[in-house]
């Protein structure tokens, strides 16, 4: 066996088989591993996040295509935990045989190195993922508040435009045949409302009691039979002398039209 002789001796030997030789670089050691497990080297840079270009300088032992040593011992951990192997002796060799190729100790950082560190150790991806994940969940739920928010207020303001025109319109009913107090000929009708609607009744003489949109009491007086009609009857209760009239019987699709005598 060629022992190096920059390494250091010892009295026995014994290295395994896979193991790096004594005058094996590391790098070249470890493209042998890679081969030998059947990977690619794009697979592998892949999913070590490390850029192809700098992964082959790293199997190439070429130092000075590569970061300062504290970077290059860093891919070679990094790279030997991936292949499942030791980085001890790999670490070890690699500052023995750094300051050959570079005419620097290991421990030198590089002022202008050549390749930049890019990106960071596996798992960076993923942390990346998690935080646009992150801050897209938070930009739709802020959106949807605001979509919340602005229907409530629009809700709101469709609710008070609707309940100023009803109380603009409830006025709009014209009472034809009241007689302020006096007593009233012919049959007594009474309307309640629970909620504005158009009203039309006329008498058997053709006389209109009462016409328009209304949201109070009506009390009327007129010759039977009456004629009827209610845009929505559901918001009516009406009484004939004082006897409740139910309206179903003449309520179709939510409009009563129809003839009332005693």
């Amino acid at each position: 066996m060629e022992v190096n002789p920059n390494s250091p001796q010892s009295n026995t030997s014994s290295v395994a088989p896979n193991a790096l030789g004594n005058v094996q670089r590391p790098g070249e050691y470890l493209r042998q591993i890679r081969i030998a497990q059947k990977l690619e080297l794009d697979d592998a840079a892949k999913e070590l996040n490390i850029p192809v270009k700098t992964l082959t300088a790293l199997e190439q032992d070429d130092y000075k295509s590569l970061p300062e040593a504290t970077f290059i011992k860093g891919y070679y951990r990094t790279y030997a935990k991936f292949l499942k192997v030791d980085a001890t002796n790999i670490i070890q060799r690699f500052d023995e045989i750094y300051a050959n190729d570079t005419g620097m100790l290991p421990n030198h950082a590089l002022n202008n190195s050549p390749i930049k560190i890019m990106g960071k150790l596996p798992g960076s991806n993923r942390d990346r993922n998690r935080k646009w994940l992150k801050r897209g969940l938070i930009a739709a739920a802020v959106i949807a508040v605001l979509a919340i928010l602005m229907s409530v207020v629009q809700n709101m303001s469709d609710s008070s435009s609707t309940d100023a025109a009803d109380a603009s319109q409830s006025s709009e009913v014209q009472v034809l045949n009241l007689e302020n107090g006096a007593a009233a000929s012919g049959d007594q009708l009474a309307l309640q409302f629970s909620h504005p609607t158009s009203v039309h009744i006329v008498d058997s003489t053709g006389k209109v009691l009462a016409t328009g949109r209304q949201a109070s009491t009506l009390n009327l007086s007129g010759e039977p039979p009456f004629q009827i009609r209610l845009d929505d009857a559901a918001a009516v209760s009406l009484s004939l002398n004082n006897e409740a009239i139910s309206l179903s019987p003449y309520t179709v699709n939510g409009k009563a039209d129809f003839r009332l005598s005693r």
